[in-house]
């Protein structure tokens, strides 16, 4: 890495990642959702990403042929499993290499040219996992009256947003609205809430109408508005990346009609439905990564307990159904 290297270090809650290109720009997106945990004061990463800019990408690494196909917004890609390294390749692009065992990952891109959000998430995910953390596709609300959180999964599409706010409403506090990172400790699993914008769509907008003061005119092709959380933080309580205890497991389905429903959910069903989501297997099965994500996932299953929240014309009415399902 050249001498005049950018180098920005974040504190993911005790795992420090530093991430060095020769222009801050190549990771705007990695920017915008961790900048609020960026540390000023030099301090020694546990884990480092390197951003190379290069014309000639090292496409064909040694090692096994995982997965091979498209992926949303970023299109063809390939992981090759090298045992000790990992590679994520868009042909002709960028690629990255993960050195999960020496605690380094590099990212080779074309000039002039931004680092895919598939690449950084990769590296995010393996810089977690280095420092025994699990990112999970789920919402997560600190209850009412006490510091523990509830978690919410359910897949794109399904209404987490839409039930999150609904239930900030009523006195949760919003940890995030998509994405948790889990770390099992010496008292049970804690999890955080990974500080990006709230995306809100337009149905959510009509259905919880006290948002309205935080929309603007505009909205994206998916008819979305990303939302800043100081901007919620004015309507609701928006709580820090502090770890919290996590109290229960809820998965999202919509009701049969209006009526919302808190029901006991099976664990074996609720492993499945939480791993479907949240590990991924490939040609050559699991990856190590994805084991011990797997095993977080069992192990939280097996700790907390497991919910269907059927959620009807007013995802509001959830919250007097949680809070009783778990007293104090």
């Amino acid at each position: 890495m050249s001498s005049t290297a950018t180098t920005f270090c974040y504190d993911l809650n005790g795992q420090v990642i530093s991430i060095s290109a020769s222009r801050a720009e190549l990771w705007p997106s990695f920017d915008l959702m961790l900048g609020t945990l960026r540390v000023s004061d030099p301090v020694e990463p546990g884990f480092r990403i390197n951003i190379v800019e290069t014309s000639a990408l090292p496409e064909n690494p040694e090692g096994k042929l995982a997965f091979d196909g498209e992926v949303p917004l970023d299109g063809h890609c390939r992981l090759i499993d090298g045992g000790d390294i990992v590679h994520l390749i868009f042909p002709a692009l960028q690629m990255a290499s993960v050195h999960a065992d020496e605690g380094w990952a590099e990212i080779h891109v074309h000039p002039d040219s931004k680092v895919k959000w598939t690449l950084l998430m990769m590296v995010l995910d393996a810089a977690l996992d280095a420092g025994g953390q699990h990112m999970l596709h789920t919402a997560g609300l600190t209850l009412p009256d006490r510091d523990g959180l509830v978690l919410i999964h359910a897949p794109s599409g399904t209404g987490k947003s839409t039930t999150s706010l609904a239930l900030a409403s009523q006195g949760f506090g919003l940890c995030s609205d998509d994405v948790m990172i889990l770390r099992a400790a010496s008292d049970g699993i804690t999890a955080w809430g990974m500080p990006r914008k709230v995306k809100v769509h337009r149905n959510t907008a009509a259905m919880l109408p006290f948002i309205a003061p935080c929309l603007g005119d505009r909205w994206d092709a998916e008819g979305e508005q990303a939302v800043p959380l100081e901007r919620l933080a004015e309507i609701i309580r928006i709580e820090d990346t502090t770890a919290r205890p996590v109290s229960a497991l809820l998965h999202l389905a919509r009701s049969a009609n209006t009526e919302t429903r808190l029901l006991p959910m099976a664990r074996t069903d609720a492993m499945v439905a939480l791993a479907t989501d949240n590990v991924r297997t490939g040609m050559t099965g699991l990856l190590a990564m994805q084991k011990r994500r797997m095993a977080m996932i069992a192990g939280l299953v097996k700790a907390v307990p497991t919910f269907t929240l059927e959620v009807g014309g007013n995802p509001a009415d959830a919250a007097a159904l949680i809070r009783a399902a778990l007293p104090l």
